[in-house]
């Protein structure tokens, strides 16, 4: 299909257009606070790392958002633990304290609904990594979340994205399948990428799920189980994502 990906900052009328995009995201991975305080900044504050796709209609079909890091700043060194969260906090903390950025990553490649098995994802892939060798950044890392993951929320996040086919040797996941396809190399696991913590009448309302036994819940969308707390009054989830590096050059 004929598209059109540009920056934000090139396009910047676009700007409501992506937000109102139609999605999938679970209600309850748009609670994590730390996405909350952080990820409506990235449009204003780093649009030239905001991509937009649109159909020969000029429809808004996909849109992919990143931010520069300084991941050789004292104390960092190493893709984080923390994965999405921790990407995030570092991008803002280095614009306010102007440290220079030397890579970005990725927050977010969604396509939009009704336009899923296209191959827009895989394009939007290479023209974030494009883009942030445009930007003069050797380097794009992404906190990848495995889009088949839910479908096994009790395997361990390790065991199942070294999983791979029999067929090619290709990741068995799709999404980090587009990734390795793209040229990316997955380098391990962010344990604590996200969390979304909350009471349970929230989880109630997030997910229709009755959160009442003490314990692992598995939820529609989630990576893994949730662990709910009916004693204490409150849930948990910590989802685990793929630290995935791609080569600008």
């Amino acid at each position: 299909m004929e598209l059109k990906i540009t920056t934000l900052a090139e396009r910047p009328e676009l700007a409501g257009a992506l937000g109102e995009m139609p999605d999938t995201w679970p209600a309850f991975v748009l609670e994590d606070l730390v996405g909350w305080a952080n990820f409506p900044r990235i449009a204003t504050e780093f649009p030239e790392f905001v991509l937009v796709a649109t159909d020969s209609g000029g429809a808004v079909v996909a849109r992919g958002y990143s931010v520069p890091f300084a991941l050789g700043a004292p104390g960092r060194g190493r893709l984080p633990e923390g994965g999405w969260d921790q990407v995030l906090l570092w991008a803002f903390s280095d614009l306010r304290h102007g440290r220079t950025p030397d890579t970005v990553s990725a927050i977010e490649i969604t396509v939009a609904t009704g336009r899923l098995g296209q191959g827009i994802s895989g394009r939007m892939v290479a023209a974030m990594r494009d883009n942030a060798r445009r930007l003069g950044f050797r380097e794009l890392v992404a906190p990848v979340r495995p889009s088949a993951k839910h479908a096994e929320p009790t395997v361990p996040m390790e065991e199942y994205a070294r999983r791979v086919r029999d067929e090619d040797g290709l990741p068995y996941d799709p999404w980090l399948r587009v990734h390795v396809r793209a040229g990316g190399v997955i380098e391990g696991v962010a344990p604590v990428s996200m969390t979304v913590s909350g009471p349970l009448d929230r989880w109630r309302e997030w997910t229709g799920l009755p959160f009442d036994t003490e314990g692992p819940v598995e939820v529609a969308g989630a990576l893994v189980p949730v662990h709910c707390s009916p004693a204490h009054g409150y849930a948990v989830y910590v989802e685990p994502n793929v630290w995935v590096r791609h080569r600008t050059d």
